[in-house]
């Protein structure tokens, strides 16, 4: 895992590389068009279809991890190599670095910002200045530093403890591969519309409750290797507190955090296709986010990460040196 975190940073996710969640995203959409062919316009059966869905992508995913790890078990050298590119895959450490980063290197062209936003962000991007380009590239770096880097890492972490004390079972690929699959499923159904309000329901669930320990875990983290271990208590208490306003029962908090620590003011009203849409205010009392803000953000994500692996793979040391049994 130490080398599939090496080997994203250094890397990340090459163009025109086969990545898993594109297959996964493929079979989520042969499954939709068979589910809304089935279930048509009746909500009950499209809840269900969701439910069968969320159960063939999630458990095909993971049971292809752990074919892999049976592989690397049996053949060390071909079959570790596939695992390491594997864990890799399922870490987006410097993929979220280098599109936040974009946007920030192209202003103050703010046309060529605003495309590369629009990438990254579900918010309408076309007449955002110069300001909002900077709050929602900061938002975006803490949002999906935990869904895209420490949820599957937490997994990944989880799954290599468990492997530890029973090699028979699930181990980090399976765990990782089935998160990435339940944020897979909520990033292409987990919308409040259309057919989608009941096909979406279960994965966009499954999703929520899998980011959130890995969500508080960040938020118990990340004051610590941001050096405010004194502060810790007040800091987890208020970002719970301002992250519960927001409709997602991970996103507000993972923003709250970011924006304490980094002391940058996020949230306020974006816009979705046309809509206006208010967000809650996180660290009211600190100045905008700027360029430096989303620096600091980015190298928090950085720190945290490298705690991570450190504090992990001693717990996971030390479950390997337990007696059997």
């Amino acid at each position: 895992m130490v080398l599939a975190c090496g080997i994203d940073r250094l890397v990340g996710d090459p163009q025109g590389w086969l990545h898993p969640v594109q297959v996964m995203g493929v079979l989520i959409a042969r499954l939709r068009d068979r589910a809304e062919a089935w279930a048509g316009d009746t909500p009950l059966r499209l809840r269900l279809a969701g439910m069968v869905i969320a159960l063939v992508v999630v458990g095909g995913s993971g049971m292809a991890g752990w074919s892999i790890e049976r592989l690397a078990l049996v053949w060390p050298v071909p079959g570790g190599l596939l695992l390491l590119v594997a864990l890799a895959s399922a870490l987006a450490g410097r993929s979220l670095e280098q599109a936040v980063g974009g946007v920030v290197a192209a202003l103050p062209d703010l046309p060529c910002a605003r495309t590369r936003l629009a990438g990254i962000v579900g918010r309408d991007v076309e007449h955002l200045d110069q300001a909002e380009v900077l709050r929602a590239a900061a938002e975006t770096a803490a949002e999906n530093a935990v869904d895209g880097l420490f949820a599957p890492l937490f997994w990944m972490l989880l799954g290599a403890l468990l492997w530890t004390l029973r090699p028979e079972g699930a181990g980090p690929l399976a765990l990782a591969w089935g998160f990435k699959a339940a944020s897979t499923l909520d990033s292409m159904l987990g919308y409040r519309q259309g057919r989608l309000r009941w096909l979406g329901t279960a994965g966009a669930r499954l999703d929520d409750l899998l980011t959130w320990p890995a969500c508080r875990l960040v938020a118990l983290s990340l004051p610590l290797v941001a050096g405010r271990p004194l502060n810790l208590p007040r800091l987890v208490r208020r970002a719970l507190a301002e992250g519960r306003a927001d409709p997602s029962p991970n996103a507000g908090v993972s923003q709250a955090v970011y924006a304490l620590v980094a002391r940058t003011r996020l949230g306020g009203v974006n816009r979705y296709g046309g809509r206006l849409r208010s967000k809650p205010v996180l660290a009211a009392e600190c100045p905008p986010a700027d360029a430096g803000a989303v620096d600091r953000i980015l190298t928090l994500t950085t720190r945290l990460e490298l705690a991570w692996i450190l504090g992990g793979g001693a717990l996971v040391a030390v479950a390997g040196r337990l007696p059997a049994g």
